[in-house]
């Protein structure tokens, strides 16, 4: 689960996860606070690995007291015919809140449907990323963000 404010910009390499691949967006990321009054404030290296990544950050200063969301989880629930369908979760008080599932085109290389919130629209794009980049007959194949984003 990652935090609903977090504007994840860049793949986090070294954020000190133990298993980076099994976080909410399938690797650790930097990126901004999206949350009001603290937009694009850059947090540090301990909350992007505490908070922003792993959403449910009660102990963030930044995140507001009224909020529809605690954190969005991302799955992968069909890869075939040159489609992917990525679920997502949406949760506050640790149940679920919303969901909906967001359509890519492989071949075409774009979204077929997608999110209206940026916030969660950017962290589908980074989880698809990751799973494209584990993706067994992907190996070898590049997967840029550019291919992600179009």
């Amino acid at each position: 689960m990652a935090c609903p404010f977090f504007m994840p910009t860049e793949k986090l390499e070294d954020g000190g996860w133990p298993h980076p691949s099994r976080l909410p967006l399938g690797g650790g990321w930097s990126g901004h606070c999206c949350a009001a009054g603290y937009e694009g404030a850059e947090p540090a290296i301990d909350e992007l690995r505490e908070f922003c990544n792993l959403g449910y950050a009660v102990n963030c200063l930044r995140l507001p007291r009224e909020r529809s969301v605690d954190a969005l989880r991302f799955s992968i629930v069909r890869d075939r015919g040159g489609q992917l369908a990525v679920m997502f979760v949406c949760e506050l008080g640790h149940r679920p809140a919303g969901h909906g599932t967001l359509h890519y085109d492989l071949a075409q290389k774009r979204w077929i449907s997608s999110h209206p919130d940026p916030r969660m629209q950017k962290m589908a794009e980074c989880y698809l990323e990751s799973y494209l980049l584990r993706r067994p007959h992907q190996r070898g194949l590049e997967s840029s963000s550019s291919q992600i984003h179009e």
